[in-house]
């Protein structure tokens, strides 16, 4: 006899039922772990009741091992869309207390299935990761649905952001996806990422080091740079993704969102005026000047805690969203080396994709010496910078602090790799190299000739400080457009936006460019 509507409607609900409620001492080890569910991090990230599920029915499809005897609803991911601050955005979430969050090949497809949604509606991916890996159980086909993950990762990069929340393990091939993502957010204590874990590592190299050390949050926010924030805790994670999805499009089509602002455009700085030590060699922060300039003073900083002679981050001009590059005083003199070099590159390349203006900010010596850094390939990748901001077409602001000298000078958006704008500071040097270096290798024979050579070396030196180490032959010859009073830097870099907004600039034809990895 045939099921009536009612109970069809019943059976209806007992599977939804079936699906969303979890193994209560599973969910209780998860808690004991310190860690939310899938269920519960979904419903932490998103807005009250937004959440839409797909394929809350699947099941594996595998019978080995006595898979047969177990299958789960949902398949150990949860997937779907929901809104945050009322934009939308796809989810996924790795499920923990199912086969430890294992992947196999449904597991996989539902992955796969919520990315290409993602891609062909344009609106930003977020994945959360906890998984002990590839499901045994499956085999191949379970290597093989990571694949097909890494390659919608791809076609996706420079389409709509990707982002990526570490929540538990992350291990082996795993790691590869969200390492393809924009940014990656960690929870300091019960998150991981390695490619071998603690005991492979101490049987093939005799290396002995725990989990946190070889791949916690901290590590990879200070040591590798693979991440580019650490939170506390679950919930804190979540907040810094809301406020990085705040400055981001939806997608390559999209401008950034824009907020009414209220600070006052035409605002002048007077603390600004006195920043800049008399002595050269003294430091200062540059995330002080940053935060001096910027719409209420919020300069939302990515990748803090790795190669921090140089910062990078988000803030807002006049309301409109601008990625922010600055070298800093305090970290090595703010010179250029392999790590910032890198650092700065991708975020370049991040915000040329996704139509987000670039606001930098040079106070640099050059970049940093030594055959550790020659033989790292400092070449190679200060070309990655270099080749990034050469290559960005979006509304491109500079501002000279200090000195700019070198290479450094070139590749830090001056005026010869067409930046838009350009301003100096009078505090601004601009030279080949420091003072005292260029008096040296010009007056060379004169100094070894001379009845006093320090007296006559400081005569050369506050000569040609006097004659070069301004910005004003720069401006002479149009390299800057204009040397400003410290304080007027905000008011001055917002009318050059509000112009550079409408910028239209083509690149050469091509498949793509080759930069220098």
């Amino acid at each position: 006899m045939s099921q009536t509507t009612a109970e069809k409607i019943a059976e209806l609900r007992r599977r939804r039922e079936l699906a969303a409620n979890q193994d209560p001492a599973a969910i209780k080890r998860q808690h004991e772990r310190g860690k939310l569910t899938a269920r519960e991090r979904i419903t932490a990230l998103l807005d009250p009741g937004s959440f839409v599920e797909l394929d809350a029915f699947t099941v594996h499809r595998t019978s080995a091992f006595g898979m047969e005897k177990r299958k789960p609803l949902g398949d150990g991911v949860i997937t779907g869309h929901g809104t945050i601050e009322g934009r939308p955005i796809c989810v996924f979430a790795q499920d923990f207390t199912v086969f430890g969050g294992s992947l196999g090949e449904v597991f996989a497809e539902k992955i796969c299935k919520v990315m290409d949604l993602a891609l062909r509606m344009g609106v930003p991916c977020v994945g959360i990761n906890d998984s002990g890996g590839a499901r045994i159980q499956e085999g191949v086909v379970s290597l093989g649905g990571y694949a097909e993950i890494f390659y919608r990762n791809v076609l996706s990069s420079g389409v709509i952001p990707q982002l990526s929340i570490i929540a538990g393990p992350c291990a082996g091939g795993a790691v590869y996806s969200p390492a393809m993502t924009d940014f990656i957010l960690m929870v300091k204590g019960s998150s991981q990422m390695f490619i071998t874990g603690p005991d492979v590592i101490k049987t093939v190299t005799g290396e002995e080091v725990g989990f946190e050390e070889l791949g916690g949050a901290v590590t990879h926010n200070t040591r590798s740079g693979v991440a580019h924030m650490a939170a506390d805790n679950e919930e804190e994670s979540f907040d810094q993704l809301r406020t990085l999805l705040s400055f981001l499009p939806s997608n390559n089509m999209d401008d950034p969102p824009y907020q009414a602002p209220v600070d006052d455009p035409e605002r002048m700085e007077e603390s600004l005026q006195t920043l800049i030590p008399d002595n050269p060699r003294k430091a200062y922060d540059m995330t002080m000047v940053i935060e001096a300039v910027v719409d209420d003073g919020f300069f939302f900083e990515v990748q803090a805690g790795w190669a921090r002679n140089l910062v990078i981050g988000f803030a807002r001009l006049d309301g409109h969203v601008v990625g922010v590059v600055g070298n800093q005083p305090m970290q090595m003199a703010g010179t250029l080396d392999i790590d910032s070099s890198a650092k700065g590159a991708r975020f370049v390349r991040f915000c040329d994709a996704f139509n987000i203006p670039l606001l930098t900010f040079v106070d640099v010596p050059g970049f940093m010496p030594g055959t550790q850094q020659e033989y790292g390939g400092i070449i190679r990748h200060g070309a990655k910078l270099l080749y990034a901001y050469c290559e960005a077409t979006v509304p491109k602001l500079t501002v000279i602090t200090r000195k700019a000298y070198g290479g450094a000078y070139d590749v830090m958006s001056s005026k010869h790799i067409r930046s838009d704008f350009n301003f100096a500071w009078p505090t601004a040097e601009i030279a080949v190299m420091g003072v005292d270096a260029a008096v040296r290798i010009i007056f060379r024979k004169e100094l070894a000739d001379a009845s006093d050579p320090q007296a006559r070396l400081s005569e050369l030196v506050e000569d040609y400080q006097n004659r070069f180490a301004n910005p004003y032959v720069a401006a002479e010859r149009g390299y800057i457009d204009a040397v400003i009073e410290p304080q007027e830097t905000r008011p001055a870099l917002i009318r050059a936006l509000r112009i550079a907004r409408t910028k239209r600039q083509s690149m050469p034809a091509r498949k793509h460019g080759n930069i220098p990895l």
